[in-house]
């Protein structure tokens, strides 16, 4: 079944349209897994708000991800040692385990099947990089493990665990925060001028905007057109599967994620930069049928993650222009503690007071990494490649992606149905319409 387990197993209310022109002192831009808790926080301070969602909340990517509550985002710290330095690298640090912990507060009152989980990066190559991961967490004084082996269904040179972890049902914990929240659903945002912004439905004049739409669409501040691209990633359910008793990962792009949620297990791979064509499900489904041959897959789907230069999300101001103007986006398939993460950091924007985490995940820091040149490159030659079919977002050549019958944008990862409906920004317009964003 072409959808997630959360989607086919909850169902969140839905909220009413704007019907004509509003004003709010903080509007927030998207109603995925970070808009909605910055909404909620937003409301918990009595500070009044809207928020805005082209569809519905948490119809997009919070929808369809593997819903791991854990500070441990690869093997990251040893390098994040040595490029940002002990003071941004343990910030960074305590900003996801404070996410963490957030997560746990909240679902002592909300019935989302929250569960301490131990998460793991495990290496079926190199030793040696797990136990340099090992020695630098434990410079940070976090109480990693080092793991000869795992529950997993072939050997390895050994992992890193992170004890106190978590998993929970992302849909049914949204349902509960959402209940009583101001927004509006099927409003579609199509201009921002200053703290205007143009729906589909109205017009909203806001004090502070909050640009949670997954991609940052606005092109003209902040250049995340330079700073992000998009990977797909996908995911199998198997039932009369084994339980793996632990979140885990594989410190290779090339390997497997598992977790349990009830009695299935879920197996993620084959990930790729959208627009490519990859393996999607079959690598999913041959290593699934060597390893478990007794199971039998239930659902299947992928998710979309924006990836920034350095690995570290961009959070807080749009731009060095933009003072009333903020960001939450690059959350590196890690999205559940950075959702969190950002959502305390824009709301003490917001209200005007300082946040210990702000400058880690500044989004005016330095551009100059190895990543930006090779974004550099993807575009320039998808600009040049002879194509009818082209982006709307910048005019970037469209390739046909067979399996799920969209049209996917190599260039900044946005999608769109066969008829050329947009399914997923940046692009704001439908491939009829060929109009790039302002």
């Amino acid at each position: 079944m072409f959808q997630s387990v959360w989607s086919d197993t909850c169902k969140i209310r839905e909220f009413k349209t704007l019907h004509g022109d509003i004003k709010t002192d903080v509007l927030v831009i998207g109603g995925g897994l970070c808009g909605i808790l910055c909404a909620y926080f937003l409301q918990q301070e009595g500070i009044d708000y809207v928020l805005v969602e082209k569809d519905r909340i948490a119809g997009g990517i919070t929808g369809n991800t593997t819903a791991k509550i854990t500070a441990q985002h690869g093997l990251i710290y040893e390098r994040m040692l040595e490029s940002e330095g002990r003071e941004k690298t343990a910030m960074y640090l305590k900003a996801n385990q404070k996410a963490l912990e957030k997560y746990r507060d909240l679902a002592v009152k909300i019935n989302c099947e929250f569960e301490e989980k131990r998460s793991g990066v495990y290496s079926r190559t190199d030793r040696k990089k797990i136990e340099n991961e090992v020695r630098a967490l434990e410079s940070l004084g976090f109480p990693a493990v080092f793991a000869e082996s795992l529950p997993l269904p072939f050997d390895m040179e050994g992992a890193v665990l992170f004890p106190g972890q978590a998993q929970f049902n992302p849909l049914k914990f949204i349902a509960g925060i959402a209940e009583n929240l101001n927004i509006f659903e099927h409003t579609f945002v199509e201009r921002v001028e200053g703290n205007t912004v143009w729906t589909d439905r109205g017009k909203i004049t806001a004090d502070q905007i909050i640009v949670a739409a997954h991609f940052p669409f606005i092109n003209r501040h902040g250049s995340y057109f330079l700073k992000l691209y998009q990977q797909r990633a996908y995911v199998i359910t198997l039932e009369k599967a084994p339980d793996v008793e632990g979140m885990y990962i594989d410190e290779s792009a090339d390997g497997y994620s598992f977790r349990n949620y009830q009695d299935l297990l879920f197996i993620g791979g084959g990930g790729h930069r959208t627009g490519r064509q990859g393996e999607k499900w079959k690598k999913l489904r041959e290593f699934a049928h060597t390893v478990y041959p007794e199971a039998s897959e239930i659902y299947h789907w992928a998710a979309q993650d924006c990836m920034s230069l350095d690995g570290i999300p961009y959070i807080g101001n749009y731009s060095k222009n933009t003072p009333n103007l903020y960001v939450a986006s690059g959350f590196n398939k890690w999205g559940m503690t950075s959702a969190m993460a950002a959502a305390g950091i824009l709301c003490d924007l917001a209200a005007d007071r300082d946040n210990e985490f702000a400058e880690v995940f500044s989004p005016s820091r330095s551009m100059l990494k190895p990543q930006l040149f090779i974004n550099g490159l993807e575009a320039t030659g998808n600009l040049l490649y002879p194509s009818i079919n082209r982006c709307s977002h910048m005019g970037c050549a469209l390739r046909w992606n067979e399996q799920e019958h969209t049209w996917d944008c190599p260039c900044h990862g946005s999608r769109f149905q066969e008829d050329g409906t947009v399914i997923d920004n940046p692009a704001l317009s439908s491939l009829s319409k060929g109009r790039g964003n302002e």
